[in-house]
């Protein structure tokens, strides 16, 4: 099957399952496995934290940051589609009674900064504690600009909160602006970084921040079930991930760019440019759900959303871009 689902999809690489076979294990609970621990302090230096910490997945790493910036009562401002408001299942409000107060995103996807500073409430014992502003990069396939973080981190240092980057795809924004990664991430008081969202990890995110907030998370990541025992087996493909897999990401943004270029030539679709690996196209026809069910019938699988994404990939060569198009050419003949 070619898979345009998501960068989620991938299969570990050759040299991950290898070393994965060999990587030298001990009881993380303990803090002890020395793959783990190897991991996490390479990224942690990487992108200029004093710790990190190894998770099951981006949405334990975003639920333990915000529980471990908040306490019971208090809030967290968003985006109206950020991941850990709209995807995450609710997690921070119901297992960490920390309310959201989502904003509407704007169309390149930043939240305005008049609507943030109006959202942090008063000291006043009717209202939650204002404590957070969690910010996404990218959202959407989108990239927030340089600039525009810093002006956040200067209002979270003007109003005394702190400020958390869901970075799932952050490494794809660097690549997109042409800067090391700690361009972004200097800006935060922790981050979270998804292994397995396009860079290739089987499994596993990360949590950055100051070393307070890492001890504060891995306690409740013990609280949430999330201590793993050997899991340098999973550290060590995502340590590849980390380190090799942001190297190649260019390429994935190229063949976003390849793929909407092909369906722009689509009557029957309205295509949004790329800036990085995720591809949007309307269904002029409102017939996703039939090229869904044709496509699968030709060994291709897609999200049938509207608009429908396409999101490229360390398993997506240009001759699977090739293949997509020629079949959705086909399908949308009979409609000609």
């Amino acid at each position: 099957m070619i898979d345009f689902r998501s960068d989620t999809v991938t299969r570990p690489t050759q040299q991950m399952r290898q070393t994965m076979a060999e990587a030298p294990v001990g009881d993380d609970v303990y803090g002890d496995d020395p793959t783990v621990n190897q991991l996490q302090a390479f990224a942690a230096d990487t992108l200029g934290f004093e710790a990190a910490l190894f998770t099951s997945s981006g949405t334990q790493a975003n639920l333990l940051a915000i529980l471990s910036h908040c306490e019971r009562g208090d809030e967290y401002i968003c985006g109206q589609q950020a991941h850990n408001y709209k995807y995450e299942a609710g997690g921070a409000a119901v297992l960490g009674s920390v309310q959201p107060q989502p904003l509407t995103n704007q169309a390149d996807g930043t939240i305005a900064l008049a609507d943030i500073n109006a959202a942090i409430k008063q000291d006043d014992f009717h209202f939650a504690k204002t404590r957070l502003i969690s910010l996404e990069n990218t959202i959407g396939g989108k990239v927030l600009p340089l600039s525009y973080q810093a002006e956040v981190r200067k209002l979270a240092n003007e109003r005394q909160l702190a400020l958390h980057l869901d970075g799932a795809r952050v490494f794809h924004a660097a690549t997109k602006q042409a800067v090391p990664v700690q361009e972004i991430t200097q800006h935060y008081d922790s981050v979270s970084i998804c292994l397995s969202k396009g860079l290739g990890a089987p499994v596993g995110s990360l949590l950055l921040g100051s070393k307070e907030l890492i001890k504060k998370a891995t306690r409740l990541r013990k609280m949430l079930g999330g201590g793993m025992r050997q899991a340098g087996i999973l550290a060590a493909a995502g340590k590849i991930a980390f380190e090799q897999m942001p190297l190649r990401l260019e390429e994935d943004h190229q063949n976003a760019a390849l793929l909407a270029q092909a369906l722009k030539a689509l009557p029957q679709l309205d295509v949004t440019e790329p800036q990085t690996n995720i591809v949007y196209a309307k269904c002029l026809l409102n017939k996703q759900n039939d090229l869904r069910d044709y496509l699968l019938e030709q060994g291709i699988l897609i999200s049938a959303g509207d608009p429908i994404r396409f999101v490229t990939h360390l398993d997506i060569k240009q001759e699977d871009i090739i293949t997509l198009t020629n079949h959705i050419k086909s399908f949308y003949q009979k409609y000609e």
